[in-house]
């Protein structure tokens, strides 16, 4: 089975304390899900159409590991602490 990467990129960041408390509770969360951050912050380049946007990177063991973190609900209690917080999106790709 192949190994997936969810990848959130935030557009905007309106309310940096309700990041923070979605952060707190969104690693855990992941990490008891079998996340491992493979890298988050802001780009140190970008090309062609790129946006300067803080991104994170994190690998799963399958798409349905990555589904089930997400739709999990210590994940769920994350995403309510963020609320509207912050403009992101998230992709989850299946590794080739």
């Amino acid at each position: 089975m192949p190994k997936a990467y969810w990848i959130s990129t935030y557009r905007a960041v309106k309310d940096a304390d309700k990041l923070a408390a979605y952060a707190k509770l969104a690693g855990p969360a992941l990490t008891s899900n079998g996340a491992r951050f493979l890298a988050r912050g802001m780009p140190s380049k970008v090309y062609e159409l790129g946006v300067m946007q803080r991104t994170v990177l994190i690998e799963f063991d399958s798409v349905e590991q990555a589904t089930a973190a997400h739709d999990s609900p210590a994940y769920k209690e994350a995403l309510a602490a963020l609320g509207d917080g912050a403009d992101r999106e998230i992709r989850i790709i299946e590794a080739v």
